[in-house]
């Protein structure tokens, strides 16, 4: 059984401190806009180098996608390495390995450092086949990648069959990767931040940037951020239109379930499945004794799936299943941007805006990928040399015929959602539209998005996307409007959720 309306277990650490948005035109020598994981390492990484930091965020404080992550911080990425070794060769597939690990060991030192207590603690990562004999396959090669690199790691089938409820018929693990609390973790680096002088403002959506020297950002309200260096860390770039960013990743959404159960009933360890449908596993020990079970999955490209409360359905049942569970406290899901050659986009934004910097891309792995991310800028704009910046260049050029075809193909979705949306037919009448219930409408001659709320009480809303223009479709589990195009959200009052969309959808 599930909750009716989503909400995260991380958010619950959170706390209501009263909110300061920008009210009057700021200058500082670095912005950072966004202030989840990247963007708020970023800007404690650059206070203790002695800049002078504002660090921005749209909403409230944790509430984007590291509020909503499965929390995993691990160099364990799927079937990432034997396709990397495929596509850019050993040495870069090695320089991969080696930023994560590199990144988990800074997490943990930080953490012990600044006394955060974040429920930080070593898990071995596993990943398994449970039905599929390619999918097992897959993992054999998998193996193999580790072996040619030196990873830490192999064949675990034996030792997976003997921690799960169910057989699988090939693991793999990766040992002493790390899970965590990641709205604590935050709280405590901002802690840090604001005692070195740093300043915060919420509630402060940034709509646009005027390039140059220093760049101008221009807050929704009206007011401006003025600095030498600029670091976009807002998940989808807000500016993604310098760069074409649009054109260069998809957006998938993935769903999360969770509930307590006895310590002894669920495995030690962080688990997924490589087959379909793909599950993943992980746990967080509370005070209580029992440990919080999660289970997440399901994934689908942002804006297409119409049945979304399904998918947290399925997740509930798959619990049900193996572990007995009947009922769950939280629910929630997340957004995950995917580059073309599956590696992050983390450096400056283009070649012709030297103080611009831009993370985006983590291909589900943010945490770990978000603090090279933030080590990564920090060094740029301190003018050192990282060993990982040419990997992670946005501006990499060298194109594999993979990253074409990924490239065409993800561009002629996007058409094919443009014009559906356009010549598609109104989904309802509104007076067939029930209570706390939203669809795509005709009225007055107009396509509009309308929500009725359980009060009866509806809002009608412009139905085309303020990013391109693709018609948005009505999304009932988390009720919002989603672009089907590249992702952005928005509240059924038009109110933007998330990006790269900065605009609401206008009122009719």
């Amino acid at each position: 059984m599930l909750k009716d309306f989503p909400s995260s277990f991380w958010r619950d650490a959170a706390k209501d401190d009263p909110t300061t948005s920008v009210h009057q035109d700021v200058t500082a020598e670095v912005a950072v806009v966004g202030a989840g994981i990247v963007g708020v390492v970023t800007a404690l990484e650059l206070a203790e180098q002695g800049k002078q930091v504002v660090l921005i965020e749209a909403a409230r404080f944790g509430t984007g996608t590291t509020g909503y992550t499965t929390a995993k911080v691990s160099a364990q990425h799927g079937l990432i390495y034997a396709e990397l070794i495929k596509t850019l060769g050993e040495e870069k597939a090695r320089l991969y390995y080696d930023a994560n690990i590199e990144a988990l060991r800074f997490l943990e030192g930080q953490v012990e450092s600044l006394g955060i207590d974040c429920d930080l603690e070593r898990q071995h990562a596993y990943m398994y086949a449970d039905s599929s004999s390619s999918a097992a396959k897959l993992l054999e090669k998998e193996d193999e990648a580790y072996a040619t690199l030196g990873i830490d790691g192999g064949d675990a089938t034996g030792e997976v069959n003997e921690l799960l409820p169910y057989t699988v018929k090939k693991a793999t693990v990766m040992h002493d990767q790390l899970q965590f609390h990641p709205v604590k973790y935050l709280q405590g680096l901002m802690k840090r931040f604001l005692e070195l002088g740093g300043t915060f403002y919420e509630m402060t959506r940034v709509t646009g940037i005027e390039y140059g020297s220093p760049n101008r950002l221009t807050t929704e309200a009206g007011h401006t951020v003025t600095a030498k260096d600029v670091v976009v860390a807002t998940h989808y770039p807000f500016n993604d239109f310098k760069g074409l960013y649009f054109s260069k990743m998809e957006v998938e959404r993935s769903y999360v379930v969770s509930a307590e159960i006895p310590s002894a009933q669920f495995p030690e360890g962080m688990f997924i499945s490589v087959d379909s449908p793909h599950r993943s596993l992980r746990h967080v020990k509370l005070d209580n004794g029992q440990k919080m079970a999660m289970f997440g999955g399901e994934n689908h490209l942002s804006g297409h799936e119409k049945e979304t409360f399904t998918c947290y359905e399925n997740l509930g049942e798959f619990a049900h299943r193996h572990f007995g569970l009947e009922s769950f406290t939280h629910h929630w899901s997340a957004q995950d941007l995917i580059t073309l050659d599956k590696v992050p986009y983390i450096g400056r934004m283009t070649d012709d805006t030297p103080h611009v910097f831009v993370a985006t891309g983590f291909s589900k792995w943010g945490m770990s990928q978000g603090i090279i991310a933030a080590r990564v800028i920090t060094d740029l704009i301190m003018q050192r040399r990282n060993r990982y910046e040419d990997l992670y260049d946005p501006s990499r050029s060298k194109w594999k015929l993979s990253d074409a075809t990924r490239f065409v193909k993800t561009n002629a979705d996007v058409a094919k959602e443009f014009i559906k949306g356009k010549v598609k037919r109104a989904e309802k009448t509104l007076d067939d539209l029930g209570f706390d219930e939203g669809a795509i409408i005709d009225h007055d001659g107009d396509h509009v998005a309308a929500y009725r709320d359980t009060a009866g009480n509806v809002t009608l809303v412009g139905s085309a996307c303020t990013h391109m223009g693709c018609t948005v479709n009505w999304n009932q589990a988390e009720r919002s409007w989603d672009c089907p195009c590249h992702g952005s959200r928005f509240k059924p009052n038009g109110e933007v959720i998330e990006g790269p969309a900065v605009k609401n959808l206008p009122r009719k």
